[in-house]
């Protein structure tokens, strides 16, 4: 049975910003990811110049991605049956000691190939991680009442990161250097890491969670696969996920340098910029004004509704060859993606078994970041054939009608497992 029951009262507007808990650790976790962003500036510059190698900048993407995909089930399922504290802690320790060795490399000019995909490869086994344990923690911290408000203002506060992280990292590149800015980087991680030693858990908050199934393997971890099956609002928000991640991903990101070219913007400056800030200030504002307001629910309707305006947004951007049309569908869909992702992690925590929800989340977390890894196969494929525009065009259209077709599946009326939804 899932004890997560809603309460009939209404849920304090930024309570988890108040929350002596948790409102410390999604700062401490904003630092931690700016850090995250700020060593991908500063490595993947060194990177470059070092090996030139378009190959190289693939395997960036991959590597950051893939591990998602393979183990965020097992991540969850150790969250769950461990203390997330210490998983996040370890994932913490990881990236630092990444950074630590990014720095020692540059200092000593010792740099291989083999090297930077060793270290490539760990970094993203950290964020593997980071995130299933990082959102089992939020629901220990404030249990379901609160639990929208605080994956919306986590979320947010990632959004500040990604856009703190490449102001941060180019101004640590262009005054001390990628050497000593990988050992200041290191600092980032420590708040997060030391506030972890320290905060507490409810008593029964800190017991694992309990199960009659043998002892867990990597294998057996994904037998959470057929709960998922079974309740079809579970199944269709990672399906949302999976079709979000696969179809526009960090796409975007990574084609804005044509973009900006094609709107008369050039590659670099001012105008580039803003496109830039516009793609990830929609998620910030977004995030603060679903909080603020309370009048957006977080139901199956709203995360389908959402996708469906991120596709909408994103073929809007990718067609369009007015700049602030542009500027104006990068922000609105920052403000529909933040409210798709938000509303389908609550729902997912909300609606998974207490003895299972460790893996379920894993799953979400497979499903979603980890499809990421294809979004890049993707744009590589027909950006190949039709150019990065014409790639990112398709994405949005898949998206829209993925989402639509995923709504009749989600939203039909049927039996479902008594599991609520959060209003």
């Amino acid at each position: 049975m899932n004890s997560a029951e809603v309460p009939e009262e209404r849920p304090r507007k930024f309570g988890a910003l108040r929350d002596r808990r948790t409102g410390p650790y999604i700062g401490g976790g904003a630092l931690s990811m700016m850090a995250d962003n700020v060593e991908h500036v500063l490595a993947y510059w060194v990177l470059w110049q070092t090996f030139h190698s378009p190959w190289l900048v693939g395997f960036q993407i991959v590597s950051h991605w893939l591990p998602y995909l393979l183990f965020s089930v097992a991540a969850g399922a150790l969250a769950e049956r461990f203390d997330p504290r210490r998983v996040i802690q370890i994932g913490q320790a990881l990236f630092m000691l990444v950074s630590a060795a990014w720095g020692v490399l540059f200092v000593t000019g010792s740099l291989e190939l083999w090297h930077a995909c060793v270290l490539l490869v760990i970094h993203g086994i950290a964020g593997c991680l980071w995130m299933p344990a990082e959102q089992l923690l939020l629901y220990k911290f404030v249990g379901p009442k609160q639990l929208p408000g605080a994956i919306r203002m986590n979320a947010t506060f990632r959004s500040l990161a990604f856009l703190a992280g490449p102001v941060v990292g180019s101004a640590l590149l262009l005054s001390i250097g990628p050497a000593a800015g990988m050992f200041v980087n290191i600092l980032f991680y420590l708040p997060l890491t030391v506030f972890l030693w320290f905060v507490k858990l409810d008593r029964g908050d800190a017991r694992p969670a309990r199960s009659t199934e043998k002892p867990m393997t990597f294998f057996s971890a994904f037998s959470v696969l057929g709960t998922i099956r079974r309740d079809r609002q579970l199944l269709g928000m990672i399906l949302l996920s999976a079709l979000s991640a696969a179809t526009i991903g960090a796409v975007i990101q990574n084609a804005m340098p044509e973009f900006a070219e094609g709107l008369g913007a050039g590659s670099a400056g001012l105008a580039y910029g803003v496109l830039l800030f516009a793609n990830g200030a929609g998620g910030v504002i977004g995030g603060l004004l679903l909080e603020a307001t309370g009048r957006v629910p977080t139901t199956a309707r709203t995360a389908v509704f959402a996708a469906i305006v991120l596709g909408i947004t994103t073929i809007v951007f990718a067609s369009s060859s007015i700049y602030p049309i542009a500027v104006a569908a990068l922000l609105i869909g920052g403000v529909a993606r933040i409210t798709a992702d938000a509303t389908e992690m609550s729902i997912v925590q909300l609606r998974a078994p207490d003895d299972q929800r460790g893996r379920v989340i894993g799953a979400y977390t497979m499903f979603g970041p980890g499809m990421m890894t294809f979004s890049g196969l993707t744009v590589a494929v027909l950006g190949s054939l039709f150019g990065l525009r014409g790639s990112v065009l398709f994405g949005g259209i898949t998206l829209t009608l993925g989402a639509i077709i995923l709504g009749f599946f989600i939203l039909r009326p049927g039996k479902q497992p008594a599991a609520p939804e959060a209003a």
